[in-house]
């Protein structure tokens, strides 16, 4: 563990988990909850959710490698790398019990150390998770056409900018998370490598984890936002109703309601752990 830089509100240090090395952003007070974002994305994502509820928990945001500030690894990236990352990191950490808060491939790689691990996880957070429907031909044909599509980026085509730019305007609706937005998209380039990879892990047979949401028995927030194009909730439900402690919270928002919608969501994430603690 390697700290690299301090404020008067966090601090953020380098983990070597897994054969690797991640950054993590430490701040905050109270239970621990370690945050895990969605491709191309970063643990920047949180900071506006950890000054808002800094006095309500301990939070940890990890930065998957080749993102935000984590060097690239050779490993190329899936939500089954990201879980081996994980339990590293709360190794690493050593977190004996926590809450896990994942968006997207974030949200996989959680229920994935969940199931492995019940014991250590308080409570599981999922925003807009991956892994949840079907792979059928469509959506195996749809992760690797947007694969094709980042490899192009990964490439340098000069078409990819602005049609990233397009893209994120769906993925993130909402102009409450215009300031990450656009922040993401400026970064498309570095995160398209990493992008084109996961897309690819996406088609792949055990990219759907339906059946480990059965086996979890830690209470389970599913805190989906209802405009989401790429994951829908209504393909999400069936797989979500049988999950044993399942508690639903619902948002008009696209695949990040924690940006998107941040009051409504502090005020479910509160009442969540307030009830998984009780």
């Amino acid at each position: 563990m390697y700290a690299t830089k301090t404020s008067p509100r966090a601090t953020s240090f380098l983990i070597e988990a897994a054969g690797t090395r991640v950054m993590v952003r430490r701040s905050g007070a109270g239970p621990s909850i370690v945050c895990l974002h969605a491709t191309g994305h970063g643990a920047q994502d949180f900071d506006r959710l950890a000054e808002r509820l800094s006095g309500q928990f301990e939070f940890f945001a990890l930065d998957w490698p080749g993102q935000g500030d984590s060097p690239r690894e050779t490993t190329p990236a899936s939500a089954a790398r990201y879980a081996e990352i994980l339990e590293g990191v709360i190794d690493q950490l050593g977190l004996s019990r926590c809450f896990l808060l994942g968006n997207s491939i974030g949200g996989a790689a959680a229920i994935i150390y969940a199931a492995k691990h019940p014991k250590r996880v308080r409570g599981l957070v999922l925003c807009n998770a991956g892994g949840l429907i079907a792979g059928n031909i469509f959506v195996r044909a749809y992760c690797r056409m947007l694969a094709r599509r980042f490899e192009r980026g990964a490439a340098g085509a000069t078409s990819f900018l602005p049609w990233f730019a397009r893209y994120y305007r769906n993925v993130l609706p909402c102009e409450a998370a215009a300031w990450r937005r656009d922040e993401i998209v400026a970064s498309g380039l570095r995160s398209a490598p990493v992008l084109a990879e996961a897309w690819r892990s996406f088609a792949a047979p055990d990219a759907d984890i339906r059946r480990l949401v059965q086996s979890l028995t830690m209470p389970v927030l599913f805190a989906w936002g209802l405009r989401d194009k790429t994951l829908p909730w209504a393909w999400v439900k069936p797989a979500a109703r049988r999950t044993p402690r399942a508690e639903f919270a619902l948002f008009d928002a696209g695949h990040a309601a924690f940006l998107e919608t941040p009051e409504a969501f502090d005020a479910a994430l509160l009442r969540f752990a307030g009830r998984a603690e009780a």
